[in-house]
């Protein structure tokens, strides 16, 4: 990412000053914005690798901002932030590139673990990226660009390398959800809790998947990246 800056856009002033703060340590200018059209504004302005994002703020909304953040700067990774009981397609936030997703409260530590996890992707290709941490991460880097099919590619590749491990099967069940294949989708679900009854994120897409109503969360493996979601189809 060089020296590009980080954006935290939120309307809540405490969390703009505890991200700003926690992600002064990664040794990178970061800038706040109170709202979408703030953001859209300081993103014209300078030159962004990060941006963190709320969903839901007064006026423009988040989903909102990354439809013209994905549109006008395809390359700039956006984590979504959501609170508690807010209910957002996550799909969708991924069909549009979101390439991961924090959770309200979160401590300074979660926030800059996840920011370092994304940028360190940057850094991943398609001929180093041969063992399975390598591979997942690439993985969620293709979907953060909408490269869906490479995105598969390098799911199917994680699972050679390691098919033992439940991640990849989970990220298989979401991009298939993305295609709107559900019955592929909960295939895979199911199969990551066959080889790991115990992974989280694969239950929670499971059990969202079958319920009648359809709200719950996406998780797509990340510590902390779970979403709440209500199904649009």
């Amino acid at each position: 990412m060089g020296n590009k800056s980080i954006l935290v856009v939120d309307d809540e002033k405490n969390i703009r000053l505890t991200m700003s703060h926690a992600l002064e340590t990664l040794d990178l200018p970061v800038q706040t914005a109170v709202n979408g059209e703030e953001a859209l504004e300081k993103l014209q302005e300078g030159s962004f690798g990060l941006v963190f994002l709320d969903l839901k703020m007064p006026g423009m909304d988040g989903m909102e901002v990354l439809r013209h953040i994905k549109d006008d700067w395809p390359k700039i990774r956006v984590i979504i932030i959501t609170a508690h009981g807010t209910i957002e397609s996550a799909v969708e936030a991924m069909k549009l590139g979101a390439v991961d997703f924090i959770r309200k409260p979160f401590s300074p530590s979660e926030i800059r673990d996840l920011a370092s996890q994304v940028l360190e992707r940057e850094a991943l290709d398609e001929e180093s990226a041969i063992d399975y941490r390598s591979l997942i991460e690439l993985t969620k880097r293709h979907i953060s660009d909408r490269s869906f099919s490479d995105a598969r590619e390098t799911v199917q590749k994680a699972i050679g390398a390691d098919p033992a491990q439940p991640e990849a099967y989970n990220l298989l069940g979401v991009l298939y959800e993305i295609k709107e294949d559900e019955l592929e989708a909960q295939k895979f679900y199911r199969l990551a809790l066959e080889v790991d009854p115990t992974f989280k994120p694969a239950r929670v897409n499971l059990e969202r998947t079958t319920s009648w109503a359809k709200f719950g969360e996406i998780d797509i493996g990340s510590n902390n990246t779970d979403m709440d979601i209500e199904d649009e189809k």
